[in-house]
């Protein structure tokens, strides 16, 4: 999924075509679970942010009013045709993670799934996160990060060949330390998981409330 500035106008037209085959497996296997997890309790306004083919969409409930920002025109338009099967309030807009086109306050929550990866910009991309989010609003996630140790190492090596491959993906990014460190936030809840489908790939899942004051960057 994209949501960085750096996509380019024709975006990525392959890598859309081939994202949902490929991904069927492990959506199936391993996160369509997280991904309920992301959705459980959510009301009001929500930002989803690099919503790419619209993978989080039938996990909303049916009450929300969802804008879903995606910058890449061929992931909206599948987005856009998954939007029309759901009883939920989805609006597509084309827009990057660097300079989200809401007032401050906006959201109830935001949402960002494997999206943070590939934003050009991830400090940019957080403080838009923190202006637009509510003080006591929400910025749910799950995103893949760098492993540890020999396998950490393997990603450093092939992350230049896979952010060409991958959608503009930053293979080696360490996102989990990013966001929890990031004290606009107040942490409350973070798993990094590492084992079966996900030891060659970490997942970290977690929520954060943004907090009272500046959303200003820190």
């Amino acid at each position: 999924m994209s949501a960085g500035d750096h996509t380019h106008e024709s975006g990525y037209p392959l890598f859309a075509r081939v994202y949902d085959p490929v991904m069927a497996l492990p959506e199936r296997l391993l996160l369509a679970d997280h991904r309920a997890q992301l959705a459980e309790g959510l009301s009001g306004t929500v930002l989803d942010l690099g919503s790419g083919t619209g993978a989080m969409f039938p996990h909303f409930p049916a009450d929300l009013t969802v804008h879903a920002v995606e910058p890449d025109p061929h992931m909206r338009q599948r987005a856009a045709d998954r939007a029309a099967g759901f009883e939920a309030d989805i609006e597509l807009v084309d827009a990057g993670g660097e300079q989200l086109p809401y007032p401050d306050d906006s959201f109830d929550t935001a949402v960002a799934v494997f999206v943070l990866c590939t934003v050009q910009d991830l400090s940019a991309s957080l403080d838009e996160l923190a202006r637009v989010v509510r003080p006591g609003g929400e910025l749910r996630f799950l995103e893949h990060v760098r492993a540890r140790g020999v396998a950490g190492r393997l990603h450093d090596a092939l992350a230049p060949g896979w952010f060409h491959v991958a959608g503009g993906c930053t293979l080696n990014r360490r996102t989990g330390e990013v966001l929890t460190r990031d004290e606009r936030f107040e942490l409350l809840e973070f798993e990094r998981f590492e084992s079966g489908l996900s030891r060659l790939l970490p997942l970290v899942r977690g929520r954060l409330e943004r907090r009272r004051g500046s959303w200003l960057p820190v």
